[in-house]
């Protein structure tokens, strides 16, 4: 089951655009967008971040209803909010389609597609 945890917030715009305006959170997003769901530790593998990091910002954007959690035993995932506005969900995906061919999404993406042991097999972190 997906944690929801401020859904007021999900209207709010200034909240959403805050969200996208930090490099990591907006890496984040744009790896979950292309991905689906993901676990934190793929995000730190993906970003070459520590898990600490990473954790805080994903709970900033939990937080702001942008995304969603699930626990599976000790590990976290995240996806985005299908709950979300479908004006910030064409963003996210605009913006997705807009940086694909790009750095640092192209490495990002590799470094995610290269991930040994990762999660639905065996989670690594």
């Amino acid at each position: 089951m997906f944690i929801r945890i401020f859904s007021h917030m999900l209207n709010d715009t200034d909240t959403f655009f805050k969200m996208l305006a930090d490099s990591t959170r907006l890496r984040c997003l744009l790896l979950m967008q292309a991905e689906g769901e993901l676990c934190v530790c793929e995000l730190t593998h993906a970003l070459n971040l520590s898990q600490p990091k990473i954790s805080r910002h994903l709970a900033h954007l939990r937080e702001a209803g942008v995304l969603v959690a699930r626990r599976n035993g000790t590990w976290m995932n995240y996806r985005i909010n299908p709950d979300l506005q479908g004006w910030a969900l064409d963003i996210l995906q605009a913006t997705l389609d807009g940086v694909r061919k790009t750095e640092p999404f192209i490495s990002d993406r590799k470094i995610l597609d290269t991930m040994a042991d990762r999660p639905g097999q065996v989670c690594c972190a």
